[in-house]
């Protein structure tokens, strides 16, 4: 079976920031408890499959926003 990077990339986006978020919010919420790892562990795992749908449903919106505000902040060709 053959994967294709449009559909791994995301995945593995999410995971990382799941990873850095939960890791980081569980920190924040509860402190470096004896049971630090096992929390983040369960915010990770609700957190990674919300976060690749998100990354698929963001993915062919986020290049026309990074886009708009490019032109917003640089202006547009037309007006140099």
């Amino acid at each position: 079976m053959k994967v294709s990077p449009k559909f791994v990339g995301p995945i593995v986006m999410a995971c990382i920031m799941a990873t850095i978020m939960t890791g980081f919010v569980t920190w924040m919420n509860l402190g470096f408890t004896d049971d630090f790892l096992v929390n983040w562990g369960r915010a990770f795992v609700f957190a990674w499959p919300v976060a690749s749908v998100a990354a698929f449903l963001a993915l062919p919106i986020a290049p026309k926003i990074t886009m708009w505000i490019v032109h917003q902040i640089n202006g547009y060709p037309s007006e140099k």
